[in-house]
């Protein structure tokens, strides 16, 4: 008889987190409709990518740690993703970029310090610094440039170079300063 009480208290439980995961995939799937079908497909993308994550934990392909990382990445790529579509009213999203503050080096070669970076900046000439959001641990959010955005600003800062060293140049949109140098011409 034990066994039967143990086999339904788990019954029970694995049945409740069935209905509670379908309930927030339900509303998840009610909040997405107020976007446009580009913003609606990452959003899908996003969910995908926690169904992945929590089929390889299920399976102990990977540890809690790293399920936890990346549980709250995706959650942190989704809130700015949703931000970005409300704020701007437009069914369009960059590429977005979510790292730790000991991730860095994954997307730069010469990591900046995390400490000064503004919003709005754009950093080494591939991303603008969005923000950092807080989902369990923080997450610096970058979009990446668009190849005319990195064109317009490759182009700026070669006219810059033809200015006094070390003049500021605008960010073709975000306005931030991005600081130059001359670069020492070599012979190949």
């Amino acid at each position: 008889m034990s066994n039967f009480r143990v086999f339904r208290s788990g019954f029970l439980g694995a049945l409740i987190f069935v209905i509670a995961a379908l309930s927030a995939s339900a509303q998840t799937a009610r909040e997405d409709e107020a976007f446009g079908p580009v913003v609606r497909a990452y959003l899908g993308y996003l969910r995908n990518e926690q169904e992945v994550v929590d089929d390889r934990v299920s399976r102990h392909e990977v540890n809690a740690t790293y399920y936890r990382r990346n549980s709250n990445r995706i959650r942190a790529l989704r809130q700015m993703a949703m931000h970005i579509a409300r704020e701007t009213q437009n069914d369009y999203l960059p590429e977005l970029e979510a790292v730790a503050g000991d991730e860095f080096g994954l997307l730069f070669e010469r990591p900046p310090h995390f400490q000064a970076l503004r919003i709005g900046e754009v950093v080494q000439t591939n991303f603008r610094y969005l923000g950092l959001v807080h989902t369990g641990e923080g997450f610096y959010l970058f979009a990446r440039l668009d190849p005319y955005e990195q064109s317009e600003l490759m182009e700026k800062i070669n006219h810059s170079a033809d200015s006094p060293a070390g003049s500021p140049v605008s960010s073709p949109v975000s306005g931030a300063k991005v600081t130059t140098r001359a670069r020492r011409a070599t012979a190949p």
